[in-house]
C-alpha cells in the first residue's frame, strides 16, 4: 500500500468529502477521487458508500482507517522524540485545554513561555471536549478532571476554587450583599449541565439563595462559565464562578469572599511514550512556576 495513498485516504475519511481533503492537502477533488479509487482497486475493495451528502466508510474502509491513524499517530511521535533529542527545545508544541480556562487563564501567559523557549511553537486547541492524546490529537492536555486512562501521565496542576461575583453596577441596583441571607433577594446566573458538572456541585450558590427557580430569580443558564463571566460583568446578576473565570477581570468583585463552593482539581496530562520531551518538560515547569506565583 502507497503512503502517500493512505495519507488521502486518512483526510477524506476524517473530512467525509473528496473536495475538503482536496482544499487541505492542497490537491484538486478530481485528484483525490483517483487516488482513492486507485487504493480501492489495489485492495479490491470499497473503502467508501457515496451518496449525495458526503462519503461513509464501509466496513473494510474502517479498518483501514483505524490502521492508518494509528500510523499517523506512532509517526509523529516519533519525529516529536526526534525533534526533542536536540540540545534546545524546539518544534511543535499541541496544548488543549477547556474553553475558559485555555481562553481566560493559559493565553495571557504563552507570551511569557515564547520569551523563554522562541523556538517551541505553540497550538493552542481549547474545547471543552477531550482530545485523545493517545493517538496525537494534542501533545498535553489540562483538564479539570484527574484522567483515568492508564498511559496517560498526570501532574497535579492547581486546586480551584469557585466563589460569587457580581459587577458594581449590578451591586449599585440591587446590592449590597452582606450576609448569606442576602442571597435569597438576588438574580442568579448559574451553571447548567456542562462539563464541570461531573466534578463540582453546578447548584451550590442556588442552594444558598432561597428558592430561586420558583421565584424566578434565575436569569440565564449556561454550560459554559465563560459565558457566566460575561453576563455577570454586565450586570445581568451575581454568578458563581470558578477564579481562574474571573481572573483579569476589572469589572467584577467578589462578594461574601468566605463563602465558596466545593473545589476541583487541575491535572497537567500528556501520553507516556513523550515522558522524556523536552518541550513538554519545559512547558510543564514554566505552568507550575506560574502557578505558584498566581495570586487571586
Amino acid at each position: 500500500m502507497d503512503w502517500n495513498r493512505l495519507r488521502i485516504f486518512q483526510t477524506v475519511a476524517e473530512n467525509g468529502s473528496f473536495t475538503r481533503a482536496g482544499d487541505i492537502l492542497e490537491l484538486s477533488q478530481s485528484a483525490v477521487s483517483r487516488q482513492i479509487a486507485a487504493l480501492e482497486k489495489s485492495l479490491g475493495v470499497v473503502l467508501f458508500h457515496r451518496h449525495s451528502r458526503g462519503l461513509l466508510l464501509t466496513e473494510q474502509g474502517e479498518v483501514l482507517y483505524r490502521a492508518t491513524r494509528e500510523v499517523s499517530a506512532k509517526l509523529a511521535m516519533t519525529e516529536a522524540q526526534i525533534v526533542d533529542s536536540r540540545d534546545r527545545p524546539s518544534g511543535p508544541l499541541t496544548i488543549t485545554t477547556t474553553l475558559a480556562f485555555g481562553s481566560v487563564w493559559l493565553t495571557p501567559r504563552i507570551r511569557a513561555f515564547h520569551a523563554l523557549y522562541p523556538d517551541i511553537i505553540v497550538t493552542l486547541l481549547t474545547s471543552d471536549n477531550m482530545l485523545d492524546l493517545a493517538m496525537r490529537e494534542a501533545d498535553v492536555a489540562i483538564r479539570m478532571k484527574e484522567p483515568t486512562e492508564p498511559d496517560l501521565i498526570r501532574r497535579h496542576l492547581m486546586t480551584i476554587h469557585w466563589h460569587i461575583y457580581a459587577a458594581p453596577d449590578y451591586l449599585a441596583h440591587f446590592g449590597p450583599i452582606e450576609t448569606i441571607d442576602d442571597l435569597a433577594r438576588q438574580r442568579l446566573i448559574i451553571y447548567g449541565q456542562g462539563p464541570l458538572a461531573d466534578i463540582a456541585d453546578p447548584e451550590w450558590l442556588i442552594a444558598r439563595s432561597g428558592d430561586p427557580r420558583a421565584e424566578g430569580r434565575i436569569v440565564l443558564e449556561s454550560n459554559n462559565v465563560y459565558c457566566l463571566r460575561q453576563a455577570a460583568e454586565s450586570g445581568l446578576g451575581i454568578a458563581a464562578l470558578p477564579d481562574y473565570v474571573a481572573w483579569g477581570s476589572r469589572q467584577l468583585q467578589r462578594v461574601l469572599p468566605e463563602l465558596q463552593g466545593p473545589p476541583f482539581n487541575a491535572y497537567f496530562t500528556y501520553a507516556e511514550e513523550l515522558r522524556y520531551s523536552k518541550r513538554i518538560g519545559v512547558f510543564r515547569d514554566f505552568l507550575l512556576n506560574e502557578v505558584a506565583n498566581w495570586r487571586f
